[in-house]
């Protein structure tokens, strides 16, 4: 029994000083491993006698417990203060102000949508929309456009697969937003005063072109509206939306759902290839307009011996390029997120005429 005090001594003096777990791992072997001490002890008791097997064997099987566990407690010792030591190199303060999250910014057409729509809300016009699939009679046929007009040519316009069996003018890709304006008169009647913002398609793609692009058109329709209230109209347009007084010079045209109809101008100067707008001799085309064709009231259920009004469209995307100096139109679609940092404005930036128009 001696023998037995002393070993459990000796093993739990080398447990408790084993550094790792393979120190501890080597000390459980040494005592209890096949050829250990404490196992070779409890192989004896068979050549013991009755009387010493009664006494030895209660005392090697509890120096067996003892050990198992005080090396279990060891084990779990070590382990707690490994997981101590990475939690000191990889601990977070939790107190420090979260990482910046990095911001979209707000795209320029939507960005010059949201301005002009802003300018056009003060002079008491309301935002109409449409669908961009747009049948025939909606987008040439209402619109006073004949059957041999170029904007119906399929070099022009995207159509849409004729269905089976069908007799029906295929639909199209809106080419402009001016159903918009017949869909609301059917809809509203008259007097109305729209503006119809959204996107557009048409088969062309270059510097100036793409193949769908944004385009914003007004429409006013009352009973003594006249050009001089669309000239007014777009000076005053023109002046809040560049921020300083606008000329503008109308130039006689033709465009089959108004008549008459006239090109606008406005006033520019162009200086290291930039232009400035307000300032200048030159002058710079923008938009078309026009007093309503009455065979387009007509289509939209609008008496035009009682109603007349004017309308006028402009191409958001240009209108953007010419305010923020953006030289090639194609960049607005390309996904550039250098390009989107540049000209992008902030989110929360929203432009009112209270707050101010211009960026």
């Amino acid at each position: 029994m001696d023998g037995i005090t002393g070993l459990r001594d000796r093993y739990l003096a080398a447990i408790a000083a084993a550094a790792d777990e393979q120190a501890l791992e080597d000390t459980r072997v040494a005592a209890l491993g096949k050829k250990g001490e404490v196992s070779l002890l409890m192989r004896g008791l068979g050549k013991m006698t009755p009387e010493e097997r009664q006494t030895a064997g209660p005392a090697l099987n509890a120096l067996k417990d003892d050990l198992n566990q005080a090396i279990a407690m060891a084990r779990a010792a070590l382990a707690d203060a490994a997981l101590n030591a990475r939690l000191a190199t990889e601990w977070t303060d939790v107190t420090l102000p979260a990482r910046a999250t990095p911001q979209g910014t707000i795209h320029p057409v939507s960005q010059v949508m949201d301005e002009i729509s802003a300018i056009f809300a003060d002079l008491g016009f309301s935002v109409a929309e449409g669908p961009q699939i747009e049948n025939d009679w909606h987008n040439f046929d209402a619109l006073n456009i004949p059957g041999h007009h170029p904007a119906r040519a399929e070099m022009d316009t995207f159509y849409m697969s004729r269905r089976e069996g069908s007799n029906q003018p295929p639909h199209v890709l809106r080419t402009h937003t001016s159903p918009v304006q017949i869909r609301h008169m059917q809809e509203h009647g008259a007097p109305c005063r729209i503006i119809a913002p959204g996107r557009v398609y048409r088969a062309d793609y270059d510097q100036t072109h793409t193949p769908m692009f944004h385009q914003i058109e007004g429409l006013a329709i009352d009973r003594d509206i006249t050009m001089a209230n669309l000239k007014w109209v777009l000076e005053e347009f023109f002046s809040a939306f560049f921020g300083t007084g606008v000329k503008t010079r109308f130039r006689a045209s033709h465009f089959p759902f108004t008549e008459p109809s006239a090109e606008v101008d406005i006033q520019c100067e162009w200086v290291d290839g930039q232009v400035r707008v307000g300032e200048g001799s030159d002058w710079l085309e923008v938009l078309g307009s026009g007093m309503v064709h009455p065979k387009v009231l007509t289509a939209a259920g609008v008496d035009p011996a009682e109603w007349q009004g004017f309308a006028f469209g402009m191409g958001i995307d240009r209108m953007a390029m010419l305010k923020y100096g953006i030289p090639d139109l194609r960049a607005f679609f390309d996904s550039d997120l250098r390009w989107l940092r540049h000209y992008g404005f902030a989110a929360l930036d929203v432009p009112t005429i209270q707050g101010g128009i211009n960026r």
